[in-house]
């Protein structure tokens, strides 16, 4: 296996609503881009592979990754890929393209625009197509029937969720690209209507526009460019992904087994810091016991999907956070978890390390 490094990262801010006349993301995505080849002293010719993460159920059209594409000034032609879901998937498969000896650098971008429809209808179109999705039950209601379980079963409690949310944002005053930051205490919180029981507003991600780039290399060539951006290499240990069921009802929904079973491909012991993928409150308290993240573990220094969830891009933004960890020498190794699909169906693990 080759010695594989994230070391470039950059991100829009988490909007309610981009500004932006478009759904398709080249607005969103040249600036940034330009933002990270600044910092690492490179241009769009020194990548050799390039992957996206977005939806054209999103964007409400076929083929709306192509016109992003755009953004990379595919001049003469690239190397270019992309995958139907979070770009924390797309950056599994940059790295597995960096893997085979094809290529030594690769650039990751995930983007979304949910403020340009109802993005809870939208999201049920992930479902079984047989026997869900005809429904359209919305993802708030699914994850909410995923809560309700487990306080019948009294593995959390509506006050448990409601401090998760208050320490999220209050993690999120430290990051400037948050959306929403500080918060009011547990129980102002719970004296505020449901929006589908036993979820409130705060237990639930916010509605969030954005984008998000990671840069990886390998081996000598991450030590290079590192050297010249005068950063500090993430390196990655372990990834992994794996899936459960999309029959909800054949899963307990109060446990996540493929987050289980990618931790341990991954090796996701000894981390100092996590930066898991949560959507909802209730979710933080499945993934950490799926990952066996003790109380020695800062659980998403950022404030996570809660301060700002940019759909298609949220789990990249994941990685990002982690291996911002390593580069500015706050820790040592790190995890970083991105999830996809009704109540925590899919899920990624990416374990990093710097190396002195």
């Amino acid at each position: 296996m080759r010695d594989v490094a994230v070391i470039g990262f950059s991100q829009t801010p988490q909007w309610r609503h981009a500004s932006h006349a478009t759904t398709n993301g080249v607005e969103m995505l040249v600036p940034i881009l330009a933002e990270v080849y600044e910092r690492l002293g490179i241009t769009k010719h020194d990548i050799g592979f390039w992957c996206s993460g977005s939806s054209d159920y999103l964007a409400g059209r076929a083929f709306s990754f192509i016109s992003a594409v755009e953004a990379t000034g595919p001049v003469p032609p690239i190397n270019e890929s992309h995958v139907e879901m979070d770009a924390a998937w797309a950056l599994y498969e940059a790295w597995v393209k960096i893997q085979t000896g094809e290529v030594d650098t690769a650039l990751v971008y995930g983007f979304g625009k949910s403020s340009a429809g109802n993005l809870r209808r939208t999201l049920s179109r992930q479902l079984d197509p047989y026997t869900l999705a005809p429904l359209w039950p919305d993802s708030v209601s699914l994850a909410a029937l995923q809560a309700r379980t487990g306080i019948e079963r009294g593995l959390w409690s509506e006050r448990a969720m409601a401090e998760v949310a208050v320490r999220a944002r209050r993690n999120a005053e430290t990051n400037p690209y948050a959306q929403l930051v500080g918060s009011k205490d547990a129980d102002e919180l719970l004296g505020e209507p449901y929006l589908a029981d036993p979820l409130r507003r705060h237990d639930c991600a916010p509605i969030t526009d954005g984008a998000s780039v990671i840069v990886l290399a390998a081996e000598g060539r991450a030590t290079e460019l590192a050297q010249q951006a005068g950063t500090r290499p993430a390196w990655i240990t372990g990834f992994a992904h794996t899936i459960d069921s999309a029959q909800l009802g054949l899963r307990d929904l109060t446990e996540s087994p493929s987050t289980a079973a990618a931790g341990r491909a991954a090796g996701a012991t000894g981390v100092e810091v996590a930066e898991i993928m949560a959507p909802f409150t209730h979710q933080e308290f499945i993934l950490r016991s799926a990952l066996d993240l003790g109380d020695d573990v800062r659980i998403t220094p950022s404030g996570g999907a809660l301060a700002g969830n940019p759909m298609f891009a949220g789990g990249l933004v994941r990685i990002g956070e982690a291996a911002a960890r390593i580069a500015d020498g706050s820790a040592g190794r790190v995890l970083a978890h991105a999830t996809s699909g009704p109540a925590l169906q899919q899920n990624i693990v990416c374990v990093m390390e710097g190396r002195d």
